[in-house]
C-alpha cells in the first residue's frame, strides 16, 4: 500500500471555503484552486492508495473544504485541519472537527510563533484534552526551538500519535548539533517523523545527496516503524510550487536513498501509515 501523508488542497470559493491567513505573517495567496479531484486522477495515474489532506496556511481556520473532500471520498482520504493555538475557544472546535465533520487530525505550526511557547499554554489545555480524548493524530511543524514543547506533549499524552514533519526541518548549512533535539525526540514512541520535503532542505539536486546525512540520523533513531512519507500538492500544482513531481518524490524513497531496505521501504511508503490510521487498502 502507498499513503501519501502530506498533500494540502484548496478550493476558492468564499464564502464557503475562504481564504485568509493561519500564520500571523502569511501574505501569500495562490491563484487557482488545487482540488481533490486533481490529487485523486494524480494519485489513481501512480498508485497511490490514500492520501492525507492537510489544511494550507492560506485557507484560514475553516476546515470545511478538507472535510468536505474527506466525506466525498472516505475510502481514499483522511481529512487533517489546523485549529488556532490563539483561540480561547479552540477546544470546542477541536469537538466539532472531530465529531461533527469527520476529521482525524490536525496540524500545528508552532515555529510560527517564536516568542512563546504556544502549545503550552494554560489556555490550551482544555484544546489537549479534547485532542487526547478523540485519539487524534497530530502534525508539528516545527525547528530545533520548538522541541521542548512536542517532548512535553509526549509525555503528558503518550498515547497520542505525533508527527514532525518534513523530517524536522534540517539545515543544510548548519551544525549538525542544531539538528540533535529533533533526533532527540525519538526516546518518545509516540513521536514519528514525516520523510518529506527533502528537495526543500536540500542545495544539491535529485537524489539530493547533501541532506541525506540528516535522513540516516532520523532513520537510525526512529526506524522506519515510526517514519511516514509526504508529498506537497496535486497535480500540475507541485512544478508550478517547484516541489517534485509525484513520479520523482516515489522514485526517491523507491531508488534514491541506498541506505534504505525493501522492508523499511515498504513501511516509510504506506506501512507505518496504514497501521496509524487504521487503512486498508482500497477495493474500488
Amino acid at each position: 500500500m502507498i499513503v501519501d501523508t502530506h498533500v494540502h488542497v484548496w478550493e476558492i470559493d468564499p464564502p464557503k471555503y475562504p481564504v485568509g491567513p493561519t500564520a500571523p505573517t502569511w501574505n501569500s495567496y495562490p491563484d487557482e484552486p488545487g482540488t481533490a479531484d486533481e490529487l485523486l486522477a494524480e494519485m489513481n495515474a501512480h498508485g497511490v492508495d490514500w492520501a492525507v489532506l492537510v489544511q494550507t496556511s492560506w485557507s484560514t481556520w475553516d476546515n470545511g473544504y478538507i472535510a468536505d473532500s474527506a466525506a466525498r471520498f472516505p475510502h481514499r482520504f483522511i481529512g487533517h485541519g489546523l485549529i488556532d493555538p490563539q483561540d480561547p475557544n479552540n477546544a470546542e472546535h477541536v469537538r466539532y472537527w472531530v465529531h461533527e465533520r469527520g476529521l482525524a487530525g490536525f496540524r500545528f505550526h508552532p515555529m510560527y510563533y517564536p516568542d512563546e511557547k504556544i502549545l503550552l499554554t494554560a489556555q490550551n489545555g482544555p484544546m489537549w484534552e479534547e485532542i487526547a480524548a478523540a485519539g487524534a493524530v497530530i502534525q508539528f511543524h516545527l525547528r530545533a526551538a520548538e522541541a521542548d514543547q512536542i517532548a512535553a506533549i509526549a509525555r503528558r499524552y503518550p498515547h497520542l500519535t505525533l508527527i514532525l514533519d518534513h523530517l524536522g526541518y534540517p539545515q543544510v548549512e548548519d551544525d549538525s548539533a542544531a539538528y540533535q533535539p529533533k533526533v532527540d525526540l525519538a526516546r518518545y514512541e509516540n513521536v514519528h517523523v514525516k520523510l518529506s520535503d527533502v528537495n526543500g532542505h536540500a542545495r544539491q539536486a535529485y537524489p539530493y545527496t547533501d541532506v541525506h546525512p540528516f535522513i540516516v540520523r532520523i532513520f537510525s533513531a526512529f526506524g522506519s516503524e515510526r517514519m511516514i512519507w509526504g508529498t506537497g500538492y496535486p497535480a500540475h500544482h507541485r512544478a508550478k510550487h517547484n516541489w517534485p513531481s509525484l513520479a520523482q518524490e516515489l522514485r526517491l524513497i523507491r531508488e534514491g536513498l541506498p541506505f534504505l531496505r525493501e522492508d523499511d521501504k515498504e513501511k516509510i511508503l504506506g506501512g507505518t501509515a496504514a497501521r496509524i490510521w487504521g487503512l486498508a487498502k482500497p477495493t474500488d
